[in-house]
């Protein structure tokens, strides 16, 4: 009996032990315990320490209330300005509500991965290159509310979103080195002119302070000439007084005053005498005078003879008016002079060929007098 008695408290022993080991849990500082007994959630959450469940009727899940930093695949994207570019990033978050992690949420860490994917897609395609390089933070601060808004349901909390990478092209990094390139031109270009102008400012002053001493202006070129030679070069330096040159430019005045003033004489224009060529007169052709001889006055009316042609009417004007009208001369240009004021002499026509196919006139015969 007693040796029956003494198995049967080793047996109860070992029984509780087993027991006991079961249903002992330990939960973490950083963790939180979730009871589900027989399926249903328990409206206690265990803290961290020694804590107890009933084995196969209770079952208790840790949940990891740490910050827990996650990165972001690099995601492929177009900006709003048409730049493709891949941009990664790293987003940190924490479970606040250990309950709802459990039951609003399969698995809460692969649901914050997909929305902080998608989200990265969808601030890329808003956003301009400029902000992805420059204006980070407001990007960053979008980002987050978005991955936060469906997130809260959850049970986790996002701390904190981060853009990490922005991947360009090529070409489009030789572009914007271009640009910044010609940037940092344009800065020295304005710098180099900002510093001309005050050079000139301050060489003015000095230019007006040595007008008024001129051993000044001796005593700059000796500073200059020991500067040259300092270098130890084949340069020659050669001074050259200001004063002669304002006494040079004094000397000019004057004489372009005096030359001013005088008046300009005009020449006499040389008028040469045009030569006037003598006109050829040609002899005129005389025509013999036909003499007729009236025939009788018996009141019938003379008839010519066979093979006779009537004579023309200039022929039969009187002989005398036809001399005269040849005799009298013809207005005609003014002979040239010489050079002494005496006439030039006028050379002789040359003679004119008769036509080859002139007949010459034959004689009027007197026509014979009518028989009655």
């Amino acid at each position: 009996m007693v040796q029956e008695l003494v198995i049967a408290i080793v047996a109860a022993v070992s029984a509780g032990a087993l027991y006991t080991a079961a249903a002992a849990k330990v939960v973490k500082q950083y963790e939180r315990g979730v009871v589900l007994r027989l399926g249903r959630l328990r409206n206690d959450v265990r803290g961290p320490g020694f804590t107890m469940v009933l084995p196969g009727i209770e079952r208790l899940r840790k949940v990891n209330m740490q910050i827990v930093t996650m990165p972001v695949p690099a995601q492929d994207g177009i900006t709003r300005d048409n730049v493709t570019v891949r941009v990664d990033a790293v987003i940190y978050f924490k479970v606040v509500d250990a309950a709802s992690a459990v039951i609003q949420v399969e698995d809460y860490r692969f649901a914050v991965s997909q929305m902080a994917q998608t989200s990265l897609r969808s601030i890329i395609g808003k956003s301009d290159l400029d902000d992805l390089l420059s204006n980070r933070e407001k990007l960053n601060q979008g980002l987050e509310l978005m991955i936060d808004s469906p997130a809260v349901g959850w049970g986790v909390q996002i701390d904190r979103v981060e853009i990490k990478d922005v991947s360009l092209p090529e070409t489009m990094k030789r572009s914007m080195a271009r640009q910044a390139e010609a940037d940092r031109e344009r800065r020295a270009r304005v710098i180099n002119a900002d510093a001309e102008l005050q050079a000139s400012k301050k060489l003015a002053e000095a230019a007006k302070e040595m007008s008024s001493q001129p051993a000044a202006l001796q005593l700059r070129l000796l500073q200059t000439v020991v500067a040259v030679a300092a270098e130890k070069n084949s340069t020659l330096v050669l001074p050259f007084p200001v004063e002669l040159l304002r006494f040079l430019e004094r000397a000019q005045q004057p004489a372009q005053q005096q030359s001013m003033q005088q008046p300009v004489q005009q020449q006499p224009v040389q008028q040469q005498p045009v030569q006037q060529q003598p006109v050829q007169q040609q002899p005129v052709q005389q025509q013999p005078v036909q003499q007729q001889v009236a025939p009788p006055q018996t009141g019938q009316p003379q008839r010519p003879a066979q093979g006779q042609r009537p004579a023309p009417a200039q022929a039969q004007r009187p002989a005398q008016a036809q001399r005269a009208a040849q005799a009298q001369p013809r207005p005609g240009p003014r002979p040239p002079q010489t050079s002494s004021g005496a006439p030039a002499p006028t050379p002789s026509p040359p003679p004119v060929p008769a036509p080859p196919n002139a007949v010459p006139a034959r004689p009027s015969r007197p026509k014979p007098l009518a028989r009655h």
